[in-house]
């Protein structure tokens, strides 16, 4: 009687086989745990991407994808005897366990809130308790990813600040501190070329700006990824406006591209009113 395998198992087994030292893949026997790690963090944006697309079955890709991304790790640290995919599936479940306490214990079950302030109590000991003698003094802000993108990694350095205090009371005052910045740009811009401050200012500003955004409850990342879609789709139609005439944008005014993009917006603002009028 044949036997199949499991999903995960036949994933495995194909991993094993590209990375056979005789019949496997150049490609994949050449990599490291350095030299994937950009393509991890490329399949895990692209999972966002087919999220923010709603199409299903382009999420079911993409996560496998990124699955094959945690294989890889585990077949490159099986070899080198460090550790196997059953030793990272049992590790995240030990620690599943560990962190939801009102699930698999006795511990009351609060809000949402609450959960994640749980959460973050048994992170903040379990990095205590990993600490050595020759680390640095804890920190509130232990444990946020250099490799983060600078927008989700400001965010969450803030939310860590937040939790023991240091944060602004209400959003109305980061505005203020948004112009103050914006000030302090503009006079740095002024001032005889120096980069570096302009620079220091510009990440003054934009770390303002993450802090707002945080506090009204927005993902800054997908708040610019939606930015970033906003103006390629306007920017785009400028092109398709454009090429009615045969022409390219290098072939247009800034002015008369202005004056498309505001037709643009204006029309795009008008079939959304309309949408909600068909929604009522």
């Amino acid at each position: 009687m044949t036997v199949t395998p499991s999903p995960i198992s036949r994933l495995l087994a194909i991993m094993e086989s590209l990375r056979a030292p005789e019949s496997g893949c150049p490609w994949d026997r050449e990599q490291t745990f350095s030299s994937i790690a950009p393509y991890t963090i490329e399949e895990a944006y692209e999972v966002a991407e087919a999220i923010r697309g709603g199409n299903v079955r382009e999420i079911r890709d993409e996560i496998g994808d990124l699955l094959f991304q945690v294989v890889f790790y585990a077949q490159i640290a099986a070899e080198a005897g460090a550790f196997t995919f059953d030793d990272v599936a049992n590790a995240i479940a030990d620690k599943m366990v560990r962190r939801h306490p009102h699930v698999f214990s006795d511990l009351a079950s609060g809000s949402a809130d609450a959960q994640t302030l749980n959460w973050e109590r048994i992170k903040a000991y379990e990095r205590s308790s990993q600490r050595t003698a020759s680390d640095t003094a804890p920190s509130a802000l232990d444990g946020v990813a250099l490799a983060l993108p600078g927008l989700s990694r400001a965010a969450k350095l803030q939310s860590r600040a937040a939790r023991v205090g240091f944060d602004w009371p209400e959003a109305s005052l980061i505005l203020a501190k948004i112009v103050e910045e914006t000030e302090e740009l503009r006079a740095a811009m002024a001032a005889p070329n120096d980069q570096g401050h302009i620079a220091e200012e510009l990440g003054d500003l934009l770390f303002a700006c993450v802090n707002l955004v945080r506090h009204l409850k927005v993902d800054p990342e997908a708040a610019m990824r939606s930015a970033n879609a906003k103006f390629e789709r306007r920017f785009r139609a400028i092109e398709v406006e454009l090429a009615k005439g045969n022409r390219r944008p290098d072939q247009a005014t800034l002015a008369e591209m202005d004056r498309l993009w505001d037709s643009i917006k204006a029309d795009e603002a008008a079939r959304a009113t309309l949408d909600k009028q068909g929604e009522k």
